[in-house]
């Protein structure tokens, strides 16, 4: 097995920003989150303060003269020291009837010979209180200091209407949001690159134990008008043979077929699995193309839906309302293969589906009947297509390895873990004895050419 490293040059960018817009319901629930729960815990501890103000000059006393700039500049030091020094708090204290809260501090208006008395108090009424007995008893301090000055009020203090103050949490939850939101992408893009998993079509080589056959670009589903859209229930599949698939789309397929068969006649085989270690990568869907794609070149295909759990070529041709007998009911011996296998006109290969869901087919698999099935098939038959269960359901892709002459393994982009996928391969040496190689599939480039895409609803 290949040791695995991150590389800057394995990564898609485009696969990063498509993890944030696939999840971008994670990043609007924590900035939501974040948002509301600053608000609520901002209002939770939030304590208002009230802070009610009084702009005084300072006049030399026995003159109509006020101090200069320099002097007012010195003197505010001091009277600064004055109305917060503990004589007059107590003097305060005694002149209002009670304990005082809060503080009260003395500054100079920048260039300016003014000065703005300020009391911070936890409510409105003990603020202007503060302020208002500490402006009627300073001169009982300040008396000692300053002999020949003292302070006129050039604008009275009033009762405060506002607080002063705010909560911290509620003044920033917006750029807490904005946190959130970066934290969250932050945390799908690590997550996304900490994934272990074939993100851009040229690394795969050097990653997967294996040749890769082609790369299937990615491609939305299009419905019968001819618009693009994600869902699969009603939607024509994205076969070789519709005319509402791409060029590019269409081409990649047929290259993949191609590599596929020279495999195929190299080797001299006849049976090939297509299998994919998760679901959802798109396996019976390129199954069915490589299917099409060797009906194409005048061989005798036959198209088998071996996944018994979970079969999904009925659905891939639109098969839902019929009444075919399933290919396990061939493989039980109830009928011959002949009268349950239909000739699809359009794609010119032989269909062979499985219509029901088994509860238990490992019997079905271990059978010396479906050895005698597949012995009959292969003297009728060029080619024998087989989808199956992914590796990872199940143990029946296991049990279909037996059964066939070599396997190809669908790998979607960014899905399955590579080790694993390499280690299937391994497993597919052991168990089927020859490996065909990869097939990429839904594969975005970072610069896709126009019209280009690869996308699989089904597994």
């Amino acid at each position: 097995m290949k040791e695995q490293q991150i590389s800057l040059d394995s990564i898609s960018l485009q696969g990063a920003a498509r993890q944030i817009l696939k999840n971008w319901w994670v990043v609007v629930c924590l900035a939501l989150a974040a948002f509301f729960g600053a608000t609520g815990l901002g209002m939770l501890t939030y304590a208002p303060e009230y802070t009610a103000t009084s702009t005084l000059v300072i006049r030399v006393k026995g003159s109509d003269a006020y101090s200069t700039l320099s002097q007012t500049t010195q003197m505010t030091a001091v009277y600064s020291e004055v109305f917060q020094s503990s004589a007059l708090r107590n003097m305060i204290s005694q002149n209002i009837g009670e304990e005082v809260e809060g503080t009260i501090s003395c500054t100079q208006i920048e260039e300016t010979n003014l000065l703005v008395l300020s009391a911070t108090s936890p409510t409105p009424r003990q603020a202007y209180l503060f302020i208002h007995s500490a402006l009627q008893n300073y001169e009982q301090v300040a008396g000692y200091v300053f002999t020949n000055a003292a302070l006129e009020i050039v604008q009275e203090p009033s009762v405060p209407e506002q607080p002063s103050n705010e909560s911290f949490l509620i003044a920033h939850r917006l750029e807490l949001t904005a946190l959130a939101a970066l934290g969250a992408a932050a945390l799908i893009v690590l997550i996304y690159l900490l994934r272990n998993t074939v993100k851009v079509a040229a690394k795969a080589s050097s990653l997967l134990d294996g040749k890769v056959l082609g790369t299937v670009p990615y491609e939305k589903r299009q419905s019968a008008n001819g618009k693009r859209t994600n869902k699969t229930k009603g939607v024509p599949a994205l076969l070789l043979t519709s005319p509402l698939v791409s060029m590019n789309f269409a081409e990649a397929g047929r290259r993949a077929a191609t590599r596929l068969e020279a495999h195929l006649q190299h080797k001299q085989y006849q049976v090939l699995l297509v299998a994919s270690v998760e679901e959802n990568e798109g396996k019976s869907t390129v199954a069915a193309n490589i299917a099409i794609a060797l009906a194409e070149h005048g061989k005798r295909v036959l198209l088998i839906d071996g996944d018994f759990r979970k079969p999904a070529q009925y659905k891939i041709f639109d098969r839902r309302n019929t009444r075919q007998p399933s290919f396990s009911d061939v493989v039980a011996g109830k009928l011959p293969w002949e009268k349950a296998a239909v000739r699809n006109e359009k794609g010119g290969f032989f269909e062979l589906f499985q219509f029901k869901a088994l509860k238990n087919p490992v019997a079905l698999l271990n059978s010396k009947k479906l050895v005698d099935v597949m012995t009959v098939l292969r003297s009728e038959m060029d080619y024998i297509i087989i989808d199956c269960s992914p590796v990872a359901v199940a143990a029946d892709a296991e049990l279909w390895m037996h059964h066939v002459d070599t396997v190809a393994l669908v790998v979607r982009q960014d899905r399955a873990d590579v080790r694993v996928i390499n280690d299937t391969v391994d497993l597919i040496w052991k168990s089927a004895g020859d490996f065909s190689g990869f097939v990429l599939n839904a594969f975005q480039e970072e610069q896709p050419h126009p019209g280009s895409g690869g996308r699989y609803g089904e597994y």
